[in-house]
């Protein structure tokens, strides 16, 4: 397998995010100090948004249209229209920075959190909903696959929020920081990576939850196969992969995925089993967990990554870094 230099391109400062629109004809990159750029998947053909004055925290695209969400430290959600690259609407949240933005699968609902306050906002930039301010900071959301709830945490618990009647389904108690949730693609799992360190797995679907620790640092790094069958995660110079199928992976040995420094980003394909790591000296690692010997190509790069993303079709990653350049790398073979 060859991972190949496609296209890059410099952004003003550190990639704070990334992630390609749902026809895979676009990526958007937020700078830290704001500004948000659109580049042709095929080319790298750049547009220049203005974004966030402030500073852009997150982007979220929509699930099946040309409509890009993203939030800044002006404490604004914006809505942009891909295709003509015009602002459309804007939207606040609690007055504090916007610092997590999520669609819901079928795309009726943006979920955004400021500070200790969520809100469902249509896409037009209106409030559908708009709830009690929680307990603490709300540090992660993630959208059950399936559509029907949002997970949002915070110190000391994730409450899972019903996505169309907005009252409480679940709280889950945990007694200490939330960096990270993921939901397994089959709805079963809710994932969390946390400050203690360690990961942590609940069913909702029933009272069971487990715990993995051991780890060096913080979890912020999770991702699931589309399989519901292993959980990568960082949170240590190697990548954990879990085995989650039957009764779990607590109990179970993970296979780990060797760096030589501290794991960043983790992320599966989205259609496919490769998965691509990447650790603080710049290396980006793919690998295919079923394989006796996992590792099918290492790419060095000049500074580490911030975030990585695969396209739709899983034919190019995308990898943000630290000093402002998106690379988009092609896989073959």
């Amino acid at each position: 397998m060859q991972l190949t230099k496609y296209w890059a391109a410099s952004l003003d400062d550190y990639v704070i995010d990334l992630g390609w629109s749902a026809d895979g004809a676009r990526l958007a990159a937020a700078a830290s100090s704001g500004p948000v750029s659109l580049f042709a998947s095929a080319d790298g053909a750049r547009v220049d948004l203005p974004g966030h004055d402030d500073g852009a925290n997150c982007l979220a695209w929509h699930p099946s249209q040309p409509l890009l969400a993203t939030g800044g430290q002006d404490a604004k959600v914006k809505l942009w229209d891909a295709a003509s690259a015009q602002h459309t609407a804007s939207a606040e949240v609690g007055g504090a920075w916007i610092e997590h933005l999520a669609w819901s699968p079928d795309g009726a609902k943006l979920a955004a959190a400021a500070g200790r306050h969520l809100a469902f906002l249509n896409a037009d930039g209106s409030t559908r909903h708009a709830f009690n301010p929680a307990p603490k900071t709300i540090s992660a959301i993630a959208w059950q696959p399936a559509g029907g709830c949002l997970a949002s945490a915070y110190f000391g618990g994730v409450c899972l929020w019903d996505a169309d009647d907005f009252i409480a389904q679940k709280e889950f108690a945990y007694a200490n920081g939330i960096h990270a949730l993921v939901w397994s693609p089959d709805n079963r799992w809710l994932v969390s990576g946390n400050q203690d360190p360690s990961v942590h797995l609940w069913l909702p679907e029933s009272t069971d939850e487990f715990q993995m620790s051991g780890y060096e640092g913080k979890v912020k790094e999770l991702s699931f196969d589309r399989d519901s069958h292993w959980l990568a995660t960082g949170g240590g110079k190697d990548a954990c992969l879990w085995d989650c199928t039957g009764a779990g992976p607590e109990g179970r040995e993970p296979v780990m995925l060797q760096h030589d420094a501290k794991v960043c980003a983790v992320a599966f394909q989205n259609a496919h089993g490769l998965l691509a790591t990447a650790s603080a000296d710049g290396v980006v690692r793919i690998w295919s967990p079923e394989r006796p010997k996992p590792l099918r190509a290492t790419v060095k790069m000049p500074v580490p990554a911030t975030k990585l993303a695969w396209s739709p079709d899983d034919s190019l990653l995308a990898v943000g870094s630290e000093k402002g350049v998106v690379y988009v790398l092609k896989c073959e073979g």
